[in-house]
């Protein structure tokens, strides 16, 4: 049997998928345990149990000063400012996406400026940003949208003229006028890439979001994160990546489980 047509069982595929994470644990340990054996006080890779320690001080006791539980308070004030980037990029991609793809005018007045903007380094704006905004929520979350918003409406857009022409031809024939084309037609075939699309932006939100709190915040992970770095608290620091890349795992998972049960049929499509 060629390699091309053999499938994993279900076991098979649940050890394969844990064998990467497994190996990446195991070598850290014994990475750690070598260092710590040498010198005992090293902060480069904290053991296992340092871990422990750490993530027990930050998410179970109070802080001292402020009586907050600090990897959670910083984790809601992060997805706040997150979410709400994301949810103002969804926005303008769902109006502006769909009405590029849709009226040629519009596609000629705008779509060469969205490319163009799409193209801007948005880490190269941030001190414009702050100079124009101020430092607080505004800039942050404006940073987000400058950084994913233009990659979504270009992607709806081309979405929108990947659609059958056929069928804006048959809704014409039924004296379907834009609008209701527009909301009958294409709105719900592009709902289902428009999660596709808010899911693959959710790294460079994420990138973008702890740019902005690591340099002017006083509360967020990713102000956490550059906060105890001076300290070179590794102990701290880690557990801090795995649950930002926990966070956007589940949203992850979380957005496409939305997508199929709301658009069954889109998964039905992919797989075709």
């Amino acid at each position: 049997m060629r390699w091309i047509n053999s499938r994993p069982s279900s076991g098979a595929r649940l050890a394969l998928t844990l064998a990467p994470f497994g190996a990446v644990v195991i070598a850290y340990a014994a990475g750690s345990a070598t260092r710590l054996a040498e010198n005992a006080n090293d902060k480069l890779l904290p053991s296992l149990a340092g871990f422990a320690d750490a993530i027990n001080r930050v998410a179970f006791i109070p802080d001292a000063r402020t009586g907050d539980y600090i990897l959670w308070s910083d984790t809601a004030v992060s997805l706040v400012r997150l979410f709400s980037g994301l949810g103002i990029s969804t926005l303008i991609a769902l109006f502006i996406g769909m009405t590029i793809g849709m009226l040629p005018y519009l596609r000629a007045l705008l779509s060469p400026f969205v490319a163009a903007v799409s193209m801007v380094p948005p880490l190269a704006l941030l001190p414009i940003l702050f100079i124009v905004m101020g430092l607080g929520e505004t800039s942050k979350i404006t940073l987000i949208v400058i950084g994913v918003a233009p990659i979504m409406v270009r992607d709806l857009a081309l979405k929108v003229l990947e659609l059958p022409r056929e069928q804006i031809i048959k809704a014409e024939t039924l004296s379907g006028n834009s609008w209701q084309i527009a909301l009958r037609v294409v709105l719900p075939q592009i709902l289902p890439r428009l999660i596709t699309s808010i899911r693959l932006q959710l790294g460079p939100a994420w990138l973008f979001l702890i740019a902005a709190e690591a340099i002017s915040s006083d509360s967020g992970l990713g102000y956490r994160i550059f906060l105890v770095r001076r300290y070179l608290a590794m102990d701290v620091i880690f557990p801090y990546v795995l649950w930002i890349t926990l966070l956007a795992v589940v949203t992850d998972l979380l957005l496409d489980r939305l997508r199929i049960s709301l658009f069954p049929w889109s998964e039905l499509e992919k797989q075709a």
